[in-house]
């Protein structure tokens, strides 16, 4: 996370008041220096920051205690890493939502951040103002992937992209599943807006699927958001 932050993000973001009034967060991360720096700058952002904890045990008991709206989670951390503290965490504060930071940028851990129950998956060379948007948008039942998760080569320590970075070619139908998919939608619901029928639907999903060389609907958006595939207002 580029914490360093120039005027153009204090202006641009901080002072905005879009920012949801009292958000109430939780910040974790092993390195105190980063959590602290962190806390400070949602502060600025006018979130209620109710503390810092630095390690996945104090996080958990803290978010038993404290009920945030939202915890920003580290995912690498000693002892137990913050995957394994976000599922302790889904069971202990069921209405507070995770939001996960790593340096990881393999597709592949945000399909493990949302299996754990994170709602939202920020890389920590992203800017401030990006963390600050998918904090105010994030929900429970969604996985809001910050835009520059795959704006870059992934990080040392994670796999390589894969090697077929291809653009498939999407017809103006699968494209339209694609992008209500990017929204989170479920077949059901988008058969519905889209006025077809259900098997229809699942008919293009499934060609969607071969089409991305994925097997579910989350890898659909991964790969999708990595191809820069999605709409904007999916993304």
């Amino acid at each position: 996370m580029t914490l360093a932050l120039d005027r153009s993000d204090q202006r641009g973001q901080l002072d905005r008041p879009a920012v949801r009034a009292a958000l109430r967060v939780l910040v974790v991360d092993d390195h105190r220096a980063f959590a602290e720096l962190l806390a400070g700058a949602l502060k600025t952002a006018g979130m209620a920051v109710l503390g810092t904890a630095y390690s996945a045990a104090r996080a958990v008991a803290m978010a038993q205690e404290l009920q945030p709206d939202v915890v920003v989670m580290d995912i690498q951390m000693p002892r137990q890493d913050g995957l394994a503290a976000t599922r302790r965490l889904r069971e202990v504060a069921p209405f507070t939502v995770v939001a996960v930071v790593s340096d990881h940028r393999d597709p592949e851990w945000v399909v493990r951040a949302t299996q754990a129950g994170a709602s939202a998956f920020i890389p920590k060379e992203g800017s401030l103002a990006e963390m600050l948007d998918v904090l105010t948008r994030v929900r429970a039942g969604q996985m809001l992937i910050a835009p520059s998760t795959f704006a870059t080569a992934p990080s040392d320590g994670t796999r390589p992209a894969p090697e077929s970075g291809v653009r498939p070619q999407l017809t103006r139908r699968e494209q339209e599943v694609l992008d209500c998919l990017g929204s989170g939608m479920h077949i059901k619901a988008i058969a519905r807006v889209l006025g077809i029928t259900l098997e229809t639907c699942r008919g293009y999903a499934k060609a969607l699927y071969t089409k991305l060389g994925v097997h579910s609907q989350l890898e659909a958006v991964v790969k999708a958001q990595q191809l820069g595939l999605l709409s904007s207002a999916a993304a």
